[in-house]
Order: C-alpha cells, then sequence, then structure tokens
C-alpha cells in the first residue's frame, strides 16, 4: 500500500471518462501541483462515483469507487474548491457514510 499523508476533496464535480493525465491537471488546476504521497478525490455530478489520484515517488495511481446504491456524501464549500480531510473521514467518505460527522479538528477550509 502507498502511504498516504494528506487527503484532499475537490468540491466541484468532473467528468468521470477523464484519464490519468485529465485527473493530474485537474490536481495541478485545483491544489497546484500533485504532491508525493497526498491523495485527491473528486466525484461526478450525481455523486455515485469517485475518483482517487495518488501520487507516490515513482508515479501515478488512479482509483475509481462507485456505489450501486445512494450516493456519496459530498462536500461543497462556498469558499473555495478544496478541502483538506483526516484519514478517518477519507475511510467513512469511501465507504458512502457521513464523513462530516467524523472528527473535524485537522479539517481545513483551502482557497
Amino acid at each position: 500500500m502507498i502511504p498516504i499523508e494528506q487527503y484532499w476533496l475537490a468540491t466541484e464535480p468532473i467528468d468521470m471518462r477523464a484519464g490519468m493525465q485529465t485527473m493530474l491537471g485537474k490536481v495541478v488546476s485545483v491544489f497546484g501541483s500533485a504532491q508525493a504521497n497526498h491523495a485527491y478525490l473528486f466525484t461526478n455530478r450525481r455523486g455515485t462515483r469517485i475518483k482517487v489520484l495518488v501520487s507516490d515517488e515513482f508515479g501515478l495511481w488512479l482509483m475509481t469507487r462507485q456505489l450501486y446504491e445512494g450516493a456519496f456524501r459530498w462536500q461543497t464549500n462556498g469558499s473555495g474548491t478544496r478541502l483538506e480531510m483526516t484519514e478517518s473521514q477519507f475511510e467513512a467518505l469511501v465507504l458512502g457514510l457521513p464523513w462530516q460527522r467524523v472528527s473535524r479538528r485537522t479539517m481545513v477550509a483551502a482557497a
């Protein structure tokens, strides 16, 4: 497994047909750069799919997850296009749970 030091959530939806290079471009435009051992999360407009791009020291990993029922609970943020998440919040999100209820001590809104 890849050790992940930081989790970032993009608050605006993306086209799930995007491949690795398009996703990397989106990471750069939203987050400034793709940092090693950081995970970048994106969702589609309906919230039924997520893509996670992880950069490590050797390359990129692109993972997808789809819910067959329900939707991921996504954060929309009026003050920015990204949010920093904790590992516990990330784990709850990918399970489709209400991750906003998980301890927010280290969650910080970023412009």
